[in-house]
This record gives C-alpha cells, structure tokens and sequence, in this order.
C-alpha cells in the first residue's frame, strides 16, 4: 500500500444546519491525517485493503457569526472534546466513474457511530488523490441537542460535505 498525507490547506469542511430563520453555514480547512491505499490506474485496485484516519479540530467550527460560534463551541464543549476523528475500515467501488461506498467510523462529541456514505475519489496522476463526498448527519445520534436561542430554533440534521487533497509520501 502506498501512504498518502492529508494536505490540510487544500482539505475543506463544508457543513450547513437549518434552522427557523435561515441556514447556519460552517466552512473551513485544515483536515489532516492519512490515505493508505493502492491503486490500478486511477482507481483504486478492487480487493485491496484501504486505511485511512482523517482529523479536524473542533476550534474550527465556526460560522462567522459571534452568538452562533459562542454557542457552538459551549454545545460541542471543544476543550473537552478537541476532534473530530473518522476513519475507513472498508472500500467498495460502485462504478466506474470513481463512485465508491465507503465504511468505517466517526468519533464525534465523545460518541463513536459506524457511518457509510457514497465518495467520489479522483487520482492526479501519481503524486495526489481527492476524495469527495456528503453525508446527513443529525446530532443526536452524538449525545447533542440542536439550540433554541430567543426565537431561533436549529434543527438536528446537518448536512456535512468534505473534500480531502493528500500528496503521495516519499
């Protein structure tokens, strides 16, 4: 297996919640971690092991907004709870345009869910692989409770998209 490094300036978080008044958006950088893989082309080789560990710091999730990002950061209790961490435990493709489901776990908020979902991976030649994908997730099922700030009312379900750059080791 070859190990690819997480490029964190070119990894992007995209999340958006809805809530009573308008949608509350997050975007950021800065993932990081590693891809262990092998591919066939630019695809990765059917029946070949995948591992992968991907981080992002929860100081990161910030909309913008001061009574929102205050309120986030006291639900999502970020000193304790520094990172968001999901790894894969398995890959299958689905066709040949890139499509692959994806297995494994994410550890959030102290609780630790399996998760499959749908990416799109893309290999740059021999030096960089992409991977692109959304998920919905809804905070309850990770011990949080959505807020009610005056008449504001967020709702449980987010939808989170991700994009992951890394560059070939060595």
């Amino acid at each position: 297996m070859t190990r690819y490094r997480i490029l964190p300036e070119r990894s992007q978080l995209w999340a958006e919640a809805r809530s009573s008044l308008h949608p509350i958006r997050i975007e950021t950088t800065g993932f990081r971690g590693y891809l262990e893989v092998e591919l066939e082309g630019e695809r990765l080789k059917p029946d070949a092991p995948v591992s992968a560990q991907v981080e992002l710091g929860t100081e990161r999730l910030e909309t913008g907004i001061g009574l929102y990002d205050r309120e986030l950061e006291r639900r999502l209790e970020v000193r304790r709870h520094p990172w968001i961490k999901g790894t894969v435990q398995e890959v299958t493709a689905l066709d040949s345009a890139g499509r692959y489901l994806v297995r494994g776990e994410l550890s959030f908020h102290g609780v630790t869910r399996s998760l499959t979902g749908e990416v799109t991976i893309r290999v740059g030649g021999d030096r960089t692989i992409e991977v692109e994908g959304e998920k919905e997730l809804d905070v309850r099922d990770y011990g949080l409770e959505p807020p009610r700030l005056l008449m504001l009312r967020v709702y449980p379900e987010i939808l989170v998209r991700g994009r992951v750059v890394a560059e070939r080791e060595g």
